[in-house]
């Protein structure tokens, strides 16, 4: 399965492209890393590809057909900044359950502890929080995963535990992963191949 981008355009401004005519192919047993700077677009390419933009020019597609948006949607976009993506009046557990309830081994192997599931997101660090992001992006519908900056916030332990939580995850079960970064060591280390942004970006 292909998670492919075509022909991709957005501009927030008229007249003032932030992507132009931009294509990538996300194979589902692959990492493929995109990296560029900061403020390059490439968090708007991964919103248009997770469905959070809509008026572009191009298709977005799962094995060339149209991705069916009136169910699950199978491309899920894990934030930099999880505290931003999650309501302040829910509890931890109600924050998880709005996407699936995984079961307890799962959730061990992403460092979440149970205690954790009473408690509100200001009452948890960003390493916890982000946990909760990845894990709540895990549904057993998803396909693809598109990690934006994920472990940017992060200290170095736990940027390895979650790391390798997701990749043997994704790898377990055929999810392909798009990570992107402006982390060139990272890029190297996780994925099978690299794109720079900037070649893809035709502005």
């Amino acid at each position: 399965m292909y998670l492919n981008a075509n022909n991709i355009s957005f501009a927030y401004k008229k007249n003032k492209p932030i992507l132009q005519n931009i294509s990538i192919s996300v194979p589902n047993n692959k990492v493929i890393g995109l990296m560029g700077d900061s403020g390059s677009g490439k968090s708007t390419l991964c919103k248009v590809m997770a469905g959070y933009l809509q008026n572009y020019s191009g298709t977005v597609t799962l094995d060339d057909k149209v991705i069916d948006t009136k169910d699950y949607y199978p491309v899920q976009l894990i934030f930099q900044h999880p505290e931003k993506t999650m309501n302040p009046k829910w509890k931890m557990h109600k924050v998880l359950s709005e996407s699936w309830n995984p079961p307890p081994e799962i959730m061990d192997t992403f460092g979440l502890k149970e205690n954790w599931l009473g408690r509100w997101p200001n009452e948890l660090s960003g390493g916890e929080l982000q946990r909760f992001s990845i894990l709540r992006a895990l549904n057993p519908k998803t396909k693809f995963i598109i990690a934006d900056e994920i472990s940017t916030m992060l200290d170095a332990v736990t940027q390895v535990q979650i790391w390798d939580a997701l990749l043997d995850y994704c790898k377990q079960n055929k999810m392909g992963i798009l990570a992107v970064s402006h982390d060139k060591d990272l890029l190297e280390v996780i994925a099978d191949d690299i794109i720079i942004f900037n070649d893809i970006n035709k502005l």
